[in-house]
């Protein structure tokens, strides 16, 4: 069941995804207010979303076409449906219009103004309804978090989580703002299972977890800073929690939060100008960038790159793609995979012109090389999973730094390995062992470190002997990561010893 889900979520990409999840969530609320289930009118729950969207749509566009910087279309509704569910749905009081409008308009100001090297620092709709509460004194009510709601949001939320490979984090959010709350309420002398109960059937908990909490560019780069994070706005998260007489609230915990992030991670945004387009193999293309001013960033590590265009289909306009370039280089590069009928995305990256606006943001990953410069290390790629390990190897030769690296490369003829130069100037220049494995029997083998074949526990105990003292890396597609994994467990290799990377299925 779990490899059927992961077969579809990697057919969608993130955004998209949490649109269709928040747009699910609107249409529930609108279905259970019809039938009374919910306090709320159908109609106000329209309107108040129709109002937020069509409010920031405007507001962004002014932006964009002020600051002549790409946007992303569906993050504008996203930001517009998470307010739609925070803020109480309303009717055509001016009062209450007016606090959707500034809602709208702070959100999407802060993406632009509140920023760090163009990069925005607040979760916008948090930031927004923060400062109605400190400038009109006009709250979110979070009617998100009801109960007749937190069926749909813990469905949809689990997928979020399952996508975005956040779990560890939004649990850890999840344990402490629970082990918060207990605490305070001891103190407080009140009923901890009452506590527990309204915590978990009427509040904002879970939807601040799976949607806000998990926003990749506010969040930190790596896992163990993404935990102390979590860990932070879960501490902050009860409403007894207060400083002085500032009592917390959802988005406060939030705010904080995303302070403590910027406190702990680099905030990178470029526009890039295209250089070259160099074919790497039949349906692999480099892409060599100029980024426009120097940035740092470890090998391995990937960016989210957003591409608007005209007539843009259902996977979007952004995509996380790893950077195959290394630090030690003037250029960025990434190694892209395209398909007979690919998205409109690949299609206009692959007609991208110097002129053409791209952008780059959000450095993260874990997919790093150890600290530890004598860990010995197997790097298993598959298809176009193997830009990572350009970056680390391009590093390790630009650096003269010699590690006991064993790569391991499948793909189905010799003709769809790419970067092989760098990986045989490794091999000649610091003994990093390469082994390219060709799928297809028919195709004939042009070098002598290739041999037909897959990747199997046999290859693996006879090529890597060794094994047991090794970390193993792995890059591929989510169902070759899967079954890899799987292999290297039943050789007995423990899970701390195995860093996985997959990227998405979708074209």
């Amino acid at each position: 069941m779990l490899r059927m889900i992961d077969r579809l979520l990697d057919r969608i990409t993130m955004y998209r995804l949490v649109l269709y999840y928040l747009l699910g969530l609107i249409l529930a609320a609108i279905g259970l207010s019809v039938f009374g289930v919910l306090a709320f009118s159908p109609w106000h729950i329209l309107l108040s979303t129709i109002i937020l969207v069509v409010t920031c749509w405007v507001v962004n566009k002014i932006f964009a076409a002020i600051l002549r910087i790409p946007t992303n279309p569906e993050s504008t509704h996203i930001t517009a449906l998470i307010l739609a569910l925070i803020i109480t749905p309303v009717g055509l009081e001016g009062l209450s219009i007016g606090f959707l409008l500034a809602a709208a308009g702070l959100a999407i100001t802060s993406k632009y103004l509140l920023t760090i090297h163009k990069q925005h620092l607040f979760n916008p709709a948090a930031i927004a309804v923060v400062l109605t509460a400190l400038g009109p004194h006009q709250s979110a009510s979070w009617w998100v978090g009801t109960r007749s709601l937190i069926p749909f949001v813990l469905i949809g939320g689990i997928l979020v989580v399952r996508k975005l490979q956040r779990g560890r984090m939004v649990v850890t959010f999840f344990a402490s703002a629970l082990s918060a709350s207990i605490i305070y309420t001891l103190l407080t002398h009140g009923s901890v299972p009452t506590m527990l109960h309204n915590t978990l059937t009427t509040s904002a908990m879970f939807f601040l977890g799976f949607v806000m909490l998990t926003e990749p560019l506010t969040t930190p780069p790596t896992a163990r800073k993404q935990i102390w994070y979590a860990l932070l706005v879960g501490l902050l998260f009860p409403p007894q929690a207060h400083i002085l007489h500032l009592y917390a609230t959802p988005e406060l915990a939030l705010v904080a939060g995303n302070i403590f992030s910027c406190l702990l991670s680099p905030k990178v945004k470029l526009t890039p100008k295209i250089n070259q387009k160099l074919k790497l193999t039949p349906d692999c293309v480099d892409f060599v960038f100029e980024p426009g001013r120097q940035f740092s960033y470890q090998p391995g590590q990937y960016m989210e790159w957003t591409l608007p265009h005209e007539q843009m289909d259902s996977r979007g306009a952004r995509r996380y793609l790893t950077l195959a370039s290394s630090p030690t280089e003037s250029t960025i590069r990434i190694g892209v995979k395209f398909y007979e009928h690919g998205s409109s995305f690949k299609q206009t990256l692959l007609a991208l012109q110097p002129h053409t606006p791209i952008a780059a943001a959000g450095l993260a990953g874990d997919f790093v090389l150890p600290k530890d410069q004598h860990q010995k290390l197997v790097f298993i790629a598959g298809g176009i999973g193997i830009t990572p390990y350009r970056s680390m190897i391009k590093y390790l030769i630009d650096k003269d730094e010699r590690r006991p690296v064993i790569l391991i490369y499948a793909a189905r003829t010799p003709a769809d390995f790419a970067y092989r130069d760098i990986f045989e100037q490794a091999r000649e220049k610091l003994g990093v062992q390469t082994h390219y494995m060709v799928s297809s029997r028919s195709a004939g083998l042009a070098h002598p470190f290739e041999r037909h074949g897959r990747i199997t526990e046999a290859m693996l105990r006879s090529t890597v002997p060794d094994y047991l003292e090794r970390a193993f890396y792995i890059s591929g597609t989510q169902s070759m990561v899967a079954a890899m994994k799987d292999m290297l467990q039943a050789m007995g290799i423990p899970d701390n010893q195995v860093k996985r990377d997959f990227f998405s299925g979708y074209s």
